[in-house]
């Protein structure tokens, strides 16, 4: 294969980022039409606990809603999906007591909601809009009170070159325009804010860091664990007491944001949570293979062919990246060519095929990119139809696409995207570019092409994304990955319900996380394979599950989202049918998560039973609840499975052990990218 080699401009990438998502208005928040028509509600009171530990991350909001006005109003608050988080907890206090939701079918339980919200009676509904945001109704916030709630996700921990990250997702993409043109959303706190993020790592964390906060420091406690806590408040009130003054003492327009780094050096390691509440019963699982660093570095030149979004949404951006791809075509070596296509509802180049990057030819085409002005929509699919034209095959190529993913002219069936990709020998590199873009869309393009995605906020530290994307474009991948786990021949045990069923590729610091069910006890044999260069890689060792578990009842949600993402990514590239849906639903309302075909409904105590509806969800939340409980009274434990027999040689990789140079080229791959890789 042929790789492309990559140097950094560090200052020029951080202006492009910070320019091009200052424009961006939208954000998580209280929704008023925006016609007026209604009074606006407040929130008084936006409280937020992040636990992670044992390979995952919970996340617990509470917030209280004021009504200043005379009448009783629905509170309708909306927010960004979280990436790879399922919801399973919706709760409003009525009477002063907590009563958490329960899972219905979607159109169910619209139904319900909207029969007690004409009753006059407290309820709530949480629903998911596809990919882009959750958004939560209350009904009624009482005149001149107070309405509680708390919701809680969950989501696994990401970890990628020694380097993990959580966003606290709060700015909204901008991308659903008739949401844009109907509501206005409120996203001032009036009173208190808090956020606290509470770090348990069983490997050594060396430092923590919080972008944008700068008054805020991180802190150890005396338990080894990290802790950062931001706080924001006006002089305490009394309870129903009415919000004084109209300075609000925070702002939900940005996310936030934490990375944590690992100790350098720490090995390759396969670590395993676990739940199995009796003997005899099924198991859940999550097993994250952290492989060891043995993918050589590599570099090439390459042929780049820029693939530029004008679309009426580029308005206010346009400047910043006709800018950026002038800068970007100013370091290109003398053996270098380019093309440039311009997408809106149409195509067209601006070069005549490959041209030399001369001086003269740079200067050229860089003025026509500046002289285009942004109008009318986004047919991507015909962008990348005209891009996977005319590739060279003695030479390695690179298409860059800058858009947000959300194809709204002509062809926007997913299916159609996955089946030009496959015609063509490529790799899809992807930024996941902030809330609500196409990331179903973006990541099964990835999956299909054997790439990797990276999501990015414009609250991240861009240097750091872009050093990882380098690490992985400069080095060799594991392609063509495959995962086995059998239980050892004197075992009883089985596994089964894996997910992902396949994985692809695996580049240099990329964790393998794998979700799965598991019957009987005893030992497993654990066998990785792929191919390094054409050359079979095969990686093995042997781990011991439990016959009972009961410290990590969440593994079993995660599994179950997990499946359901897999299940909707078929549903949307080959289109729904009645069994696939079917499952979706069984499994969301059998673990109680919200779904594209399912929604969280909170009502009165007594109306559970007058529905018919079971409490499935009370008790499972009742038995987490107790179980984090404990954990937080007991230290941090290691769930690494392959001590006595490790599965790779070599440490992890981090980006103090070689990370390879990195180019002005990643400029532009902070937007989706679309690079290419030819096979020898």
């Amino acid at each position: 294969m042929k790789y492309l080699k990559f140097n950094l401009n560090t200052g020029v990438l951080a202006l492009l980022f910070n320019l091009l998502f200052s424009n961006l208005s939208f954000a998580a928040g209280l929704l008023t039409p925006a016609d007026g028509s209604l009074p606006a509600l407040q929130i008084k009171q936006h409280d937020v606990n992040v636990i992670i530990e044992d390979g995952y991350a919970i996340t617990e909001v509470e917030q209280i809603f004021y009504n200043p006005n005379a009448q009783d109003l629905e509170a309708i608050y909306t927010f960004p999906v979280p990436e790879k988080a399922a919801v399973a907890e919706f709760t409003i206090w009525i009477d002063g007591k907590p009563v958490t939701g329960e899972v219905l079918e979607k159109q169910q339980a619209r139904q319900v909601y909207e029969q007690e919200k004409a009753a006059g009676r407290e309820a709530g509904i949480t629903e998911k809009d596809a990919y882009k945001t959750f958004d939560i109704h209350v009904s009624p916030v009482r005149a001149g009170q107070n309405t509680r709630i708390r919701f809680v996700y969950l989501q696994p921990a990401h970890v990628d070159t020694g380097i993990g990250r959580y966003v606290y997702p709060l700015e909204e993409g901008g991308v659903d325009e008739q949401k844009l043109a109907f509501w206005t959303a409120n996203t001032d706190v009036m009173e208190a804010f808090s956020f606290k993020l509470t770090l348990r790592s069983d490997y050594p964390v060396e430092a923590l860091r919080f972008p944008g906060q700068p008054s805020v420091t991180p802190q150890k406690n005396a338990n080894g664990d990290w802790v950062v806590q931001l706080a924001n408040s006006n002089v305490a009130l009394q309870e129903g007491q009415k919000t004084t003054g109209n300075n609000p003492v925070f702002n939900l327009e940005k996310d936030l944001l934490i990375y944590w780094r690992h100790k350098e050096g720490l090995p390759g390691s396969v670590d395993m949570v676990t739940y199995k509440p009796e003997n005899g019963k099924r198991g859940s699982f999550m097993l994250t293979l952290t492989p060891g660093d043995d993918l050589k570095p590599i570099s090439e030149g390459s042929d780049w062919v820029f693939v530029l979004d004008i679309s009426g949404s580029m308005q206010g951006k346009y400047a910043t990246l006709a800018d950026a791809v002038q800068k970007a075509l100013e370091k290109m070596r003398s053996n270098d060519r380019f093309r440039i296509i311009l997408f809106n509802n149409s195509v067209r180049e601006l070069t005549s095929g490959y041209v030399n990057a001369t001086p003269e030819n740079v200067k050229h085409y860089s003025d026509k990119v500046a002289q285009v002005s942004p109008a009318n929509g986004t047919n991507l699919y015909t962008g990348l139809v005209s891009a996977l034209k005319h590739l060279d095959a003695d030479r390695s190529s690179a298409i860059i696409l800058v858009t947000d993913g959300v194809a709204n002219v002509g062809e926007t069936h997913q299916r159609k995207f996955i089946e030009l990709l496959k015609k063509k020998d490529v790799r899809l590199f992807t930024f996941v570019m902030g809330n609500s873009a196409n990331r179903p869309l973006l990541e099964a393009m990835t999956k299909v092409s054997n790439g990797f995605a990276l999501s990015v906020s414009n609250s991240d530290d861009i240097v750091g994304k872009v050093l990882q994307a380098g690490n992985k474009m400069s080095h060799e991948n594991l392609h063509g990955v495959k995962l086995s786990i059998k239980g050892h021949k004197k075992s009883n045990l089985k596994t089964s319900d894996l997910t992902p069923v396949s994985t692809g590729s695996l580049y240099r610091g990329q964790q393998l996380i794998v979700f799965g069910h598991y019957f009987g006890d005893g030992i497993a044999d654990v066998k990785l394979t792929g191919k390094i260069s054409g050359i079979k890689k095969e990686y093995q060792t042997q781990i011991s599950f439990l016959p009972v578990d009961k410290r990590n009842p969440e593994i079993e949600r995660l599994w179950a989202y997990a499946s359901i993402e897999s299940m909707m990514e078929e549903i949307n590239s080959f289109g729904e049918t009645a069994d696939i849906k079917q499952a979706v639903t069984d499994i969301a309302m059998e673990y109680g998560l919200v779904s594209d075909y399912t929604s969280m409904v909170v009502m009165r105590d007594e109306m559970y039973d007058a529905y018919g509806i079971k409490r499935t969800n009370q008790q499972r939340l009742k038995i987490e609840y107790a179980a984090q409980q404990q954990r937080a009274q007991q230290p941090t434990v290691s769930h690494r499975v392959d001590k006595n027999r490790p599965m790779f040689q070599s440490s992890r990789p981090s980006f103090g052990s070689g990370g390879g140079a990195i180019n002005i080229w990643m400029l532009l791959l902070l937007f989706p990218v679309l690079m290419l890789r030819r096979c020898q």
